[in-house]
C-alpha cells in the first residue's frame, strides 16, 4: 500500500512539474472584458533585440503619468524628457507598477485581437506584452486610446529609445 501510495505521489509531482514547465512559457494573455475566451498578444520582431545593458539604466528611469498622460525621462532628479503619450483605454489599461526595460527592438510587428500593425518603430518592452513605443498611425496623444502600451510621437520615441538602455527603471502611477 506505501509503495503504491508513493508512486501515485510521484506521478502527480511529476505531472505538476511538467505543466508548471509548459504554462512558464507561453504567451502573455490578454482578457477582453466584453469576452469568455482569452487570445495571448503576439509580438513579431523584426530584428534581435537589444542586448547592451549601460551603467545609465542605473541613474535614468522612466515616469509614466497616466492621470496627465505624460512621460518623465529623469536623470537621477533631474528631468531631461517629458513627452506627451496617450496609454491604455479603460478596456484595456497600461499596468501600473515599477518596472525595467527587458527588450528593445527598433521595429516591432504588434498583434492583437483587434489589431495587426507592421513596423512599430523604438519599442521598449517593460512588462510582459506592455511597451512604450512610436505610434505613426494615430496623433491623439494626451488621450488614453491604446491597447495598454504607452505610445509615443515617433521622434519622441527615438529620442527615449536612444536615451535608455536595458535595465532602465519604468515607473508607472495614476
Amino acid at each position: 500500500m506505501l509503495g503504491r501510495m508513493s508512486r501515485s505521489v510521484r506521478l502527480f509531482t511529476g505531472i505538476a512539474v511538467i505543466l508548471v514547465a509548459l504554462f512558464s512559457c507561453s504567451s502573455p494573455i490578454v482578457a477582453d472584458p466584453n469576452s469568455t475566451t482569452t487570445q495571448p498578444n503576439t509580438v513579431e520582431n523584426t530584428q534581435k533585440p537589444a542586448t547592451k545593458k549601460t551603467e545609465n539604466s542605473q541613474t535614468r528611469w522612466i515616469e509614466i503619468d497616466l492621470s496627465e498622460q505624460q512621460l518623465y525621462g529623469w536623470e537621477g532628479e533631474k528631468l531631461v524628457y517629458d513627452f506627451e503619450i496617450s496609454t491604455g483605454k479603460k478596456s484595456t489599461p497600461t499596468p501600473i507598477g515599477k518596472f525595467l526595460i527587458g527588450r528593445k527592438y527598433r521595429y516591432n510587428r504588434m498583434r492583437g485581437r483587434d489589431y495587426d500593425i507592421p513596423d512599430v518603430p523604438y519599442a521598449m518592452y517593460f512588462y510582459k506584452g506592455y511597451a512604450i513605443h512610436g505610434a505613426y498611425w494615430h496623433n491623439k496623444f494626451g488621450i488614453p486610446v491604446s491597447h495598454g502600451c504607452v505610445n509615443l510621437r515617433v521622434k519622441d520615441a527615438r529620442k527615449l529609445y536612444n536615451w535608455s538602455a536595458l535595465g532602465t527603471l519604468v515607473v508607472v502611477h495614476e
